[in-house]
């Protein structure tokens, strides 16, 4: 996980493009070039292997680089074209897809969803019909982050590899990918899709409606031809994101399996901070925080969630962000609604937490 970040003062960019001049929340000026000559000095056999930034002002992309080796054994440089794995990241993306159908009528956010599919591997706790969809965009189902790793106290007497529920849904937080997992389920069910269809689905709901560029959750040809390798500790690590057995390239990963780049990603969060494709009510929903996380946890910052989002005290309201982490990749976002700004980078390693707060704290100091 990425470590919990310096400061909120060196969130929200302001880019002037007349005076080449980035401009932080607390005043300070960055020129581009200071800024180019930074992320240089990240990217090589010392630091990222690859990265993918953007840079967003007033709703608009202003800065964009891609830097760096997609494959370090074949020196293959990186491009525009280069893409990432979003891991996390992904769940953002999907929760805006879940809430265009809410508008569409094809589910509500408070409906339990068993209602709409019953899920046999939790079915022996009668609890897990209070499941919502919106408690598991806010984290708070009740199940485990994978059941394949997040296993149950050992004094339940629960099978390692089980599915099972940490806590009564809808009575406390627990980030959780396997509720997106049921939820991606529960989608696909209803719009009369699968998981090696419903990909499909949602390029024709999210990605041309919003105009978006390289952001899929299943294998095509193109990301087969330009996905780059991921490294953990300079070691080339070659899969598919999964969490699930059997879970492969044809899943609809909504908890970690987007692919993207900075550009594809960074329209993304335009169209969010605009609500676009949304009611004015959905989208507010989305911002709004939906449970309050304990004071002096370790949330990495967060104060709160909403549907598919961090969110933590920002220079000006609150900022908006996410997370994103399957070892071999690694990435970020943060954003302010308000000002419409912010920034997302992807990285190609697991150095990504590191990367971020050398990155916050040049924002702030100009080193």
């Amino acid at each position: 996980m990425i470590k919990k970040l310096i400061s909120a003062l060196v969130l929200v960019l302001l880019v002037s493009a007349v005076h080449a001049q980035i401009k932080t929340l607390n005043g300070k000026t960055i020129s581009q070039t200071a800024l180019d000559q930074f992320l240089a000095s990240q990217v090589g056999p010392a630091g990222l292997p690859g990265l993918s930034l953007a840079i967003i002002n007033n709703g608009k992309i202003v800065y964009h680089r891609a830097l760096g080796t997609a494959n370090l054994e074949t020196q293959l440089p990186l491009n525009n074209q280069s893409v990432f794995e979003a891991a996390s990241l992904s769940k953002t993306v999907f929760a805006y897809f879940v809430l265009r159908l809410v508008d569409q009528g094809v589910l509500n956010l408070d409906t339990p969803l068993y209602k709409y599919m019953p899920y046999e591997d939790i079915a022996d706790d009668e609890r897990y019909k209070l499941i919502t969809a919106r408690m598991v965009l806010d984290h708070t189902s009740g199940l485990p982050n994978w059941r394949t790793s997040d296993f149950a106290d050992s004094t339940r007497h629960i099978a390692k590899g089980a599915l099972y529920l940490k806590f009564k849904p809808g009575t406390d937080y627990a980030y959780s990918g396997e509720g997106y997992y049921y939820l991606s389920k529960v989608i696909a069910n209803l719009t009369k899709n699968n998981l090696t269809t419903l990909d499909s689905f949602f390029q024709k709901e999210v990605s041309i409606p919003l105009g978006l560029s390289n952001v899929w959750f299943s294998s095509n040809p193109f990301i087969t031809n330009h996905k780059v390798t991921g490294y953990v500790n300079g070691k080339a690590i070659h899969r598919w994101p999964g969490s699930l057995p059997k879970q492969d390239s044809t899943w609809f990963g909504a908890a970690g399996g987007l692919h993207t780049e900075a550009v594809g990603y960074a329209n993304f969060l335009i169209a969010l901070m605009k609500g676009k494709g949304l009611r004015k009510k959905t989208a507010n929903e989305l911002f709004k925080v939906q449970i309050t996380l304990p004071a002096g946890g370790d949330f990495d910052g967060d104060t709160g969630w909403g549907l598919g989002i961090g969110i933590r005290p920002g220079f000006q309201g609150n900022d908006y962000n996410h997370r994103g982490n399957n070892g071999n990749f690694q990435s970020y976002y943060r954003i302010n609604r308000e000002q419409q700004s912010g920034y997302v980078f992807f990285t190609n390693c697991n150095k990504g937490g590191d990367f971020n707060e050398r990155l916050e704290k040049f924002f702030l100091t100009g080193k």
